[in-house]
């Protein structure tokens, strides 16, 4: 036992599952309950957030329809991104596209609220595609700038080695950057995944039509209901949280290996 609670405060010591699990409960209980001790009228406790949340989902039947709103805009928006973002990573490659894809990740710098308006003038009126392009303008950057750290991270030798077979480029292509980095291309998607899940309220801000989580932010914020926008924040966490962990679950049924973990 003393060992145990030594290990706590030592670097690179490894707790078991049933000690990781009681020191997240502890934490999560000291913090809940510092949380409720300090609350104030600004800043809502526990308590109000879980009845503002109890009354939502008892009396607001949008609460549910918004949620799945904004679930199916972002793996809508996800899974568009994942595959643009490939795209450009692999054209990327091609010394003809690389600048093209250079000015990409350079745009992550770009900001949505005073685009908003350029993207309304373009676009046709359609509230959903509206959302969707603004959703994949913040995103695809995101993507492209991860994926093109894992291709320049790609050791020599597997280039050397298709060379040593008589492959041709586009072979080489193929081997080693496409089918040899497609699980790492998941994990990608699920660290991304935070950044299009917190940028739904953004753009379903920026576009009140058509619903979702966002839209009902704003709303509350207008009259100033702290307890229900601390709700609906705690909601996009929680779901947040929920499907990072179920991406991750599938990278590793889809990939095995990925599970295995070299230690010295």
């Amino acid at each position: 036992m003393k060992e145990q609670l030594k290990g706590l405060v030592q670097p690179f010591h490894t707790l078991n599952k049933k000690a990781m699990l009681a020191l997240i409960v502890g934490e999560t209980a000291i913090a809940l309950l510092l949380w409720q001790l300090s609350g104030s009228e600004l800043i809502p406790r526990p308590t109000d957030i879980m009845k503002s949340f109890f009354t939502m989902l008892h009396s607001n039947p949008e609460f549910m329809e918004n949620i799945i709103i904004s679930l199916s805009l972002s793996f809508q928006g996800m899974g568009i991104s994942l595959i643009l973002a490939l795209f450009i990573s692999y054209l990327s490659l091609i010394p003809l596209f690389s600048p093209i894809a250079n000015f990409i990740i350079k745009c992550r710098y770009l900001t949505l609220a005073g685009l908003n308006f350029t993207f309304i003038v373009l676009l046709p009126n359609d509230p959903h595609l509206l959302k969707i392009s603004l959703l994949l303008f913040g995103i695809v950057p995101f993507f492209v700038t991860s994926f093109l750290s894992i291709l320049d991270g790609i050791n020599t030798q597997e280039y050397d080695l298709c060379k040593t077979l008589r492959m041709n480029s586009w072979q080489t292509m193929w081997e080693v950057v496409i089918v040899g980095r497609i699980d790492q291309a998941l994990e990608v998607m699920r660290q991304n995944f935070a950044i299009s899940w917190i940028m739904i309220t953004t753009v379903e801000g920026l576009q009140m039509s058509g619903g979702g989580l966002g839209t009902m932010v704003v709303k509350s914020s207008r009259f100033i209901d702290l307890g229900t926008i601390y709700a609906i924040l705690l909601t996009i966490f929680f779901l947040g949280v929920f499907f990072d962990y179920i991406l991750g679950v599938i990278r590793h049924w889809l990939f095995p290996y990925t599970k295995l973990q070299i230690r010295k």
